[in-house]
């Protein structure tokens, strides 16, 4: 969430700032409430402080011996009036909350303009594709061949949006999350998380996932609100929530694989073939906890070990720089990885790697202490794919195959697969 206070001494370029985004601030709105809000705290606090002179003057006349039975009174009085005042206080508060969750975040000054994807900018290129002397089938097909991507039995179990991984590629599905792991805990030093897959509402309103987009979230039936997680950010970045880390704390870098839930509400009749966009899917995060100061630098460095291994895949990729469009509702910059899939002939996400400032350590109540104030601030976080475990796997299928139908597996992977080197139709 926003700080109340930039909101309300700065509110003109936080509105502008917005404006950035296609989001219209509501200011004859935000000054009404926040007026409210004025009223009724005065009001509290005019209570509050009669009643605490009232307590004052009560023991002061019983000190005298003299009676004190109107006071008495009085105090009751004032105790019913500030229960009633400071009711009203927070149900005023309450609605200033539930009116800051629905801001986005405050974008980067560095962010390009424009307003969707086509106004990205590509910050950087690597790998040249794949020419083919045939014509390239698409992961589904590939899968096919070799026997080991079933749709018509994820149907049968589940419905659409579902992959039953056989023989071979699951194995290469399982390498892949592997490798991942093995990269950023050894070369890059993160440190590895087993963290829960279902999450209350508060972790995910934490991150920002809720109240927002709650459609697109698997709601658990139950007596108590529980979630199936849409990404490892949700429970590893709750790590630090209503904590207050110490700068030897900080950086803190975390890596988990989980399987991933989405109801992919707003994607009716996008990429219904295969496993570009599924209900469930792997995927290998990375989160970083940082001091406000490191955060920029922080993103850079993530980014670059989301890179690494699409690097060591060999899968050519690009880096683009969302424009205030087309960011995420919590992040105020973002660098999106895109890796070339031949069939389609395009580059498609395959991480995002988002610096989300203090915009989620204020609603988790994540703090560190600042040594040059002495007092706790909300910390930074970052998060990114590293990657999307999935869609690594449609990017080898597509860019590794061959004429017969074959698949030739990444070096990088053949110590996760037993020596395999070659996927061949069964």
């Amino acid at each position: 969430m926003l700080d109340s206070k930039k909101l309300r001494t700065d509110t003109e370029n936080v509105a502008r700032n917005l404006a950035r985004r296609g989001f219209v601030l509501d200011l004859a709105a935000f000054r009404s409430l926040e007026e409210h809000r004025k009223q009724v705290q005065i009001e509290a606090d005019r209570v509050r402080s009669e009643r605490n002179a009232n307590a004052k003057a009560v023991g002061m006349a019983k000190g005298k011996g003299e009676d004190a039975s109107v006071l008495l009174k009085r105090g009751e009085e004032l105790t019913q009036q500030l229960t009633i005042a400071e009711t009203a206080l927070n149900a005023v508060q309450a609605e200033s909350d539930a009116w800051l969750m629905g801001l986005p975040n405050l974008l980067h000054d560095s962010v390009p303009e424009g307003r969707d994807e086509s106004a990205n900018v590509e910050v950087r290129r690597h790998g040249t594709p794949r020419s083919f002397e045939f014509m390239p089938l698409d992961h589904v097909d590939v899968g096919a061949k070799l026997g080991g991507l079933d749709f018509e039995a994820a149907g049968r179990i589940s419905g659409t949006r579902f992959a039953v991984l056989r023989g071979g590629i699951a194995r290469l599905h399982r390498a892949l999350a592997q490798f991942m792991l093995d990269l950023h805990t050894g070369d890059h030093g993160y440190q590895e998380i087993y963290a829960p897959y279902i999450v209350s509402g508060d972790a995910l309103t934490g991150t920002g996932q809720l109240p927002k987009f709650e459609q697109d979230l698997f709601a658990l039936k139950g007596e108590r609100a529980f979630y199936l997680i849409p990404t490892a950010e949700v429970p590893v970045t709750n790590l630090v929530r209503e904590q207050i880390v110490t700068p030897e704390q900080l950086p803190m870098r975390y890596v988990a694989h989980t399987p991933c839930f989405r109801s992919e509400a707003g994607a009716a009749g996008k990429d219904t073939r295969g496993m570009i966009r599924q209900h469930q899917f792997d995927k290998v995060e990375l989160v970083h906890m940082v001091k406000p100061a490191e955060s920029y630098a922080a993103l850079e460095e993530l980014t670059a070990h989301a890179e690494e291994v699409l690097k060591r895949l060999e899968l050519p990729y690009r880096v683009l720089a969302l424009c205030a469009g087309d960011i995420g509702f919590g992040s105020s910059k973002t660098y999106d990885l895109e890796v070339w899939l031949p069939v389609q002939g395009k580059y498609r996400e395959i991480s995002s790697c988002s610096n989300c400032e203090a915009f989620q350590a204020r609603r988790m109540q994540a703090r560190w202490r600042n040594p040059e104030t002495g007092k706790p601030e909300p910390l930074h976080t970052l998060n990114g794919s590293g990657v999307a475990v999935g869609r690594a796997m449609v990017a080898v299928l597509e860019n590794y195959q061959h004429a017969d139908g074959s698949v030739t597996v990444p070096a990088a992977l053949r110590p996760y697969m037993g020596g395999i080197e070659v996927l061949r139709p069964s």
